[in-house]
């Protein structure tokens, strides 16, 4: 286990050694200071007929978003559908089902990438560049855009305006997740990952394998003496999906594929990009308010948060399901199954690659997974369950883990001010009533739909027909999916059927409502604290990058989380972690 607890701490080190100066250099771009791509910048906003000057109040700058999503939506919909008469299609590929299209469509445009298919099998090589791969970047470009909005919030005083969506959007994108995509994908490519458009390889297998199959009740035995190699743009969209924390696979088995994620060094790499973006903003934050220490302060919260889980999660993979041993009479002294939980996992990662990328894909919105989470022991299943409930602060996704983590801290503020009998301010700006209840709407809305949708779908037919595993491993199943969903993850528990028009459905309206409920009352939050005067610091200002805050804010997201899902857990992996020992 030691190695395991190096591993932590060397994975650690590296990601703040890359994250610190990343966030410098994001400070610089939204700062003006980088334009090394003007060149094409320009031409981009003469196309679209956009002033990067011209500064919008909230709503323009909602009503922008909103746009955006919308219409990226209804394309990734038509391109899914009518992918069978579009090029770049070797594999002759039909259109997509209707519901299985849409739910994709949202999916992928609010950064989650919840996946209900076989992309090896079902999309083709146009679909997964133009459609899914560009909203890979676009998805992830309007969680920095809206973390701008609200970080000029707190840096603008007395102003009605937020900024430009569309400038903003252009930046992210041209100056930060296109230059590091190129980067990641170079170093993918160079372990392994393939990249090209040539049509999937037949190939001849070393020995004839049989398979049996059961076709009208009857058993048909087949010998297969070749193998179909699926290729594809691979690196690419592999390099996208973990920066910008959207987490769709090019193949089903995501980056368990050695196509996607060939050796140990590939998942090191993979598990950097993905933390890299949101641990980097939190350093970005720092340096744009002008107090390095808050941001600072931010990131130690999360990786604090982020180590305690992922030892958990790796510590109880090491221990393995000791009912295995009831049935070997000669391991009367051994405790657990040795070795460890391999079950699910890949040999190349081991227990200790698996664990940690398992903490790492829930604590980020990524969502791609090298080891089926559905596999993992009860309390190896509540680690991403827990970080997912946090409302995925613990770092997050790109932009949007920081500003929901920023809800948090404003929460903290607040609870501290009522038990010292002050109006609670942060970073010069006082807290109120009407920004307590954008607050409260950014931390609410997520556990309702997570919990409201578990239980509607564990009660009516067509949820419960999606289930095929009985009792808490069951429902904890339905628990991940609807938290996955809600949260903008995309990972799941594989057991639960949600190719279903009910599940397509019901998780692509909680994609959504999750997305877009938790964004624009932050944009309005930000409009409100940009509205106001900054206030001067005095005795009784409470410090918020020292010991004592970092405590209390570690302390209400815990809590928070604890108290709103306790029951649900309690119901899930809790119980089914009992029931190995009854």
């Amino acid at each position: 286990m030691s190695i395991g607890y190096l591993y932590l701490a060397f994975y650690m080190v590296v990601l703040t050694l890359l994250a610190i100066p990343l966030g410098a250099y994001i400070a610089n771009v939204f700062n003006g200071k980088v334009n090394y791509l003007s060149i094409i910048e320009k031409p981009i906003y003469k196309l679209f007929g956009v002033n990067p000057k011209d500064e919008m109040s909230w709503k323009s700058y909602v009503l922008a978003v909103m746009f955006f999503s919308v219409l990226g939506i209804i394309l990734l919909f038509l391109m899914q559908l009518f992918q069978g008469i579009l090029p770049l299609n070797p594999q002759k590929f039909n259109g997509v089902n209707w519901d299985l299209a849409l739910n994709t469509a949202i999916s992928f445009v609010g950064n989650t990438n919840w996946q209900a298919y076989a992309g090896e099998s079902t999309m083709s090589y146009f679909t997964q560049m133009v459609g899914l791969s560009v909203q890979n970047f676009l998805s992830a470009a309007v969680g920095i855009a809206v973390l701008m909005v609200v970080i000029r919030g707190f840096t603008r005083m007395q102003v009605k305006t937020l900024g430009n969506f569309w400038s903003d959007l252009v930046k992210s994108t041209l100056y930060i997740l296109l230059p590091l995509s190129v980067i990641i994908s170079i170093m993918l490519i160079a372990t392994g990952v393939p990249q090209n458009l040539s049509q999937y390889k037949e190939v001849q297998l070393l020995e004839p394998q049989t398979v049996t199959q059961t076709i009208d009740n009857k058993q048909v035995m087949s010998i297969n003496k070749t193998q179909t190699l699926p290729l594809g743009p691979i690196a690419s969209q592999e390099a996208i999906k973990m920066l910008g924390t959207n987490g769709g696979g090019f193949f089903n088995v995501n980056s368990a594929h050695p196509y996607e994620n060939p050796t140990a060094i590939s998942n090191l790499i993979e598990m950097l990009a993905i933390l890299l973006i949101p641990a980097a903003l939190c350093f970005t934050f720092g340096s744009m308010i002008g107090d390095k220490r808050q941001g600072y302060a931010i990131y130690f919260v999360m990786a604090f948060i982020f180590v305690l889980l992922a030892a958990l999660a790796m510590s109880s993979e090491l221990k393995g399901n000791h009912l295995f041993d009831k049935f070997n009479v000669d391991s009367a002294l051994s405790l657990f199954q040795s070795g460890g939980n391999m079950e699910g996992k890949e040999t190349r990662f081991g227990i200790f690659g698996s664990g940690i990328f398992v903490a790492i894909t829930t604590a980020a919105s990524c969502g791609a997974v090298n080891a089926m989470h559905d596999s993992l022991m009860p309390l190896g299943g509540f680690v991403p369950l827990f970080l997912m409930h946090l409302s995925e602060v613990i770092f997050g996704g790109v932009g949007s883990g920081l500003y929901g983590m920023i809800a948090f801290v404003i929460l903290a503020v607040f609870i501290s001010g009522l038990m010292i009998g002050r109006t609670p301010e942060y970073l010069g700006k006082k807290i109120e009533a009407f920004d307590m209840k954008m607050i409260a709407i950014v931390i609410l809305i997520i556990p309702a739909l997570i919990l409201i949708g578990t239980a509607v779908s564990v009660v009516i037919q067509p949820g419960l027909a999606g289930m095929s595993n009985p009792g808490a491993h069951g429902f904890s199943e339905v628990l991940y999916a609807f938290t996955s969903a809600v949260n903008n993850n995309g990972s799941a528990f594989s057991g639960l059927n949600a190719n279903t028009v009910y599940y397509n459905m019901m998780l692509g309206l909680a994609i959504f409502v999750g997305r877009y409920g938790a964004m624009i009352p932050m944009i309005i939050l930000a409009a409100s604290l940009a509205n106001k005067k900054k206030i001067p610091v005095s005795s009784g200002t409470l410090p918020t990058s020292g010991v004592l805050f970092v405590c209390i804010l570690i302390g209400v997201i815990i809590i928070v989380g604890v108290l709103t899902y306790v029951p649900a857990l309690a119901l899930g992996p809790i119980v089914e972690h009992l029931m190995l020992y009854k």
